[in-house]
């Protein structure tokens, strides 16, 4: 009845998140940004390996949060692919050595929850049925384990937007595959035909979003520590998109554009494909979009960039 009460006074509901990153540096802005968005209630955070082994980016996520000075729930999860085994190489000239552009000079006082990834998702999601939105910015090796150990959750998923792929455009990693995909292109290939309902925000939109370097002097000029913090994070991985596109003098909000579209899904425009994960041979990684068959899933093919960019800079800080 108060719920409903709500609803009909035209106040809006909060909407539930499950937060599933490998944080690294745009893993960072874009927790800044979810967790500064009124519209979003972030139940947790769950980890997974991708930009660093899987304890950094446990580490690194309670470290953004303790800067941020807030407490939302950690959990760790999938330290290998579901396959492959360990991840060999992480992208440290893009990242840093500690996953943070070398920023992290302190250990986290807060610790992560106690359980596993793939159970908080399935605990969560059953006990909200059609509620929850899971954000997913790195491989999604912890929704796969979580679809294998309760496949009856994917019908109780509200949505799931996930940072990946590159359907229209060349990849990141290789000439065919995004890095999150490719770091674990099974899970992809199982998540993507699952038949959940799912929005890929991949790099066909996320390389339209670009931070200019000069807004990194407004986000000290605030005096936060915090901002600070993202600012001097965000220079290394400004400086490693120099070395790979000179001339840039920015970089592209790969994971905070999915959490903008968590917000507000008219921030894209998408059509709707079936989407296969190549998992062998010179493409793995690669994500193909095709307009028939199923299932399928709402796939961005462009972005209103610089209201994007407004909407997250009136946040992130």
């Amino acid at each position: 009845m108060d719920k409903a009460k709500v609803i009909l006074e035209g106040v809006e509901i909060l909407k539930p998140i499950i937060f599933d990153v490998d944080t690294g540096i745009d893993d960072a802005m874009a927790m800044a940004y979810a967790l500064n968005s009124p519209e979003l209630e972030v139940l947790g955070f769950t980890t997974c390996f991708g930009n660093v082994p899987v304890v950094d980016s446990t580490r690194n996520t309670l470290a953004v949060l303790e800067k941020l000075n807030r407490r939302i729930p950690v959990y760790e999860g999938a330290d290998q692919t579901l396959v492959r085994g360990r991840k060999k190489r992480y992208p440290k000239h893009v990242h840093g050595e500690d996953g943070l552009g070398n920023t992290l000079r302190f250990e986290p006082t807060i610790k992560a929850s106690q359980g596993n990834a793939a159970d908080f998702i399935i605990d969560q999601v059953q006990s909200r049925p059609h509620e929850i939105t899971i954000i997913a910015v790195g491989p999604l090796t912890n929704i796969a384990l979580a679809i294998n150990k309760a496949p009856m959750i994917m019908s109780l998923v509200k949505e799931v937007v996930i940072m990946g792929g590159a359907v229209n455009v060349p990849g990141n990693v290789t000439p065919y595959a995004e890095a999150n995909i490719i770091s674990d292109p099974e899970a992809a290939h199982q998540v993507l035909t699952s038949g959940l309902p799912i929005t890929l925000v991949g790099l066909d939109v996320t390389l339209q979003t670009y931070l200019l370097k000069s807004k990194l002097d407004d986000w000290r000029a605030t005096g936060k520590e915090s901002a600070e913090f993202l600012a001097e994070m965000t220079d290394y991985y400004m400086k490693a998109y120099e070395n790979s596109h000179p001339g840039l003098g920015g970089c592209a909000l790969h994971d905070p554009l999915a959490v903008g579209v968590a917000i507000d899904s008219s921030f894209v425009r998408t059509e709707w494909m079936n989407v296969k994960v190549v998992t062998e041979g010179e493409e793995a990684g690669r994500t193909i979009g095709q307009k028939d068959g199923e299932p399928r899933i709402r796939v961005c093919t462009n972005v209103e960039s610089e209201r994007f960019l407004k909407h997250f800079l009136e946040r992130v800080i």
